[in-house]
């Protein structure tokens, strides 16, 4: 096998592999050998077709899965005999049979980038700030309140406030036409929870039973929900009913009906802080793990490779393409065009990619590495969530392509914490931290 390597660019290889003749028609027979049993051809007994017309009649097929075959197992040969340090499938750009016998094919192939960590140790990073707020209990009150509330049809001069119920027909239009996804009738809107977003919400304020109105709303390329992500639409909405939440009175009594266990309003409450820090607690760990991940960017630049980069973003695609199955629907119905979408990944997938080098050099400078008890702690972790028993979780890990994405999630968490553990934590009130992030 002979092996040639020219650098492309930064991170691209171009390799060039030439197989001898004799191991090229070692396989080319044993192909045609096994064809020459199965094969049927008019004139011709079962395995009595000559060589020759064999190769007439189905030589590029015989070729072309010959050619495939060799490539597979010849080309992980190749990079590790050239010290090649792929982090991509290649790209088969080119393969031939020549005349004189040999098969030749060219793989491009990304590589793993070097270079030298300048800091990701004793990093400043904010960390908001996780005391409750009086405010912040008053919401957590109201929103029961609302959850208890008995609903009651308005007069027909009531015009919709917050907290109400509206009864309403909606279309959403774009570009003059009606959208078939953004279209519904006799749809309830919880006005002030924000379901079907808050502006669309607050355009509803002041509206009486029988109005109708129309009003556009600009969505952001970031929007959830894919369909209107980007789009200008503007909705028709006719309101059909209003319906008043009648909430119970803020007093002890209410405190009780919430939960047995609590004997005044002030139980409840002191229940419902603890609860909220809780919640600030667990989801600070992985704003943490953003704001780090930030900083290691911002401080570490050096190339990826374009080919990485493309598969992210083609993950993220077909993560996409689910959520819209779910819902019925394709990316042509949706009005969702692919290359508006690979332009609306390509940052986040181009962070994950260098991210995820970052946490790995990391890796291998400080010897962090997966122990046993990792491992075991990341199955228990699973079978709590999804109540399941361990064994049952070990289970579904059995294929290689299922379980390295998932030693690779435990290992980028234990690489996190470890960079938890040596940052300069600076505690900073949340609102302040959440404009700055």
């Amino acid at each position: 096998m002979d092996i040639a390597v020219e650098n492309v660019s930064e991170l691209t290889r171009k390799v060039t592999v030439t197989l001898p003749a004799e191991d090229v028609r070692k396989a080319l027979d044993k192909s045609f050998k096994k064809l020459k049993k199965d094969v049927k051809l008019k004139g011709f007994r079962r395995g009595k077709i000559p060589l020759a017309v064999l190769e007439k009649n189905f030589g590029d097929q015989v070729k072309g899965e010959v050619g495939e075959k060799l490539v597979q197992e010849t080309y992980f040969d190749a990079i590790e005999e050239k010290g090649i340090d792929a982090v991509v499938h290649p790209e088969i750009a080119e393969t031939d049979f020549p005349d004189d016998g040999t098969f030749v094919y060219v793989a491009m192939v990304d590589v793993k980038p070097e270079f030298d960590l300048t800091a990701y140790k004793g990093l400043d990073i904010e960390k908001p700030v996780t005391d409750v707020s009086e405010t912040e209990i008053d919401e957590e009150i109201e929103s029961l309140r609302r959850s208890q509330a008995a609903l009651r049809s308005a007069a027909d001069d009531h015009e919709i406030e917050m907290d109400d119920i509206a009864i309403v027909d909606f279309q959403g239009f774009h570009n003059g036409k009606p959208m078939k996804e953004v279209h519904n009738e006799d749809y309830s809107v919880d006005v002030g929870s924000k379901r079907l977003g808050e502006e669309f919400e607050e355009k509803l304020l002041g509206m009486k039973k029988g109005e109708t109105t129309l009003y556009e709303i600009d969505f952001p390329g970031d929007y959830p929900n894919p369909i209107l992500g980007g789009k200008t639409v503007e909705f028709k909405v006719d309101v059909k009913d209003v319906k008043e939440r009648i909430k119970p009175e803020l007093d002890d009594e209410f405190a009780k009906d919430i939960d047995e266990t609590y004997e005044t309003l002030a139980d409840l409450r002191k229940a419902l802080a603890d609860e909220l820090k809780q919640k600030k607690e667990k989801a600070l760990e992985g704003d943490l793990d953003d704001r780090i991940m930030h900083k290691l960017i911002e401080l570490n630049t050096f190339a990826i490779p374009d080919r990485l980069v493309a598969y992210e973003i083609q993950e993220m695609i077909n993560q996409t393409e689910e959520n819209l199955k779910r819902s019925g629907l394709t990316m042509e119905s949706a009005g969702i065009k692919m290359e508006d979408l690979v332009e609306q990944n390509r940052e986040v997938a181009q962070r994950r990619v260098q991210g995820d080098f970052l946490l790995k050099k990391i890796a291998e400078v400080e010897e962090i590495k997966l122990a046993d008890e990792d491992i075991e702690r990341g199955y228990q972790r699973i079978a709590g969530e999804y109540n399941m028993t361990v064994p049952e979780v070990k289970g579904y890990f059995k294929r290689r392509e299922e379980v390295l994405p998932f030693f690779n999630e435990l290992l980028n968490e234990k690489i996190l914490q470890f960079l938890r553990d040596n940052a300069n934590m600076i505690d900073t009130p949340a609102e302040a931290a959440e404009e700055k992030a």
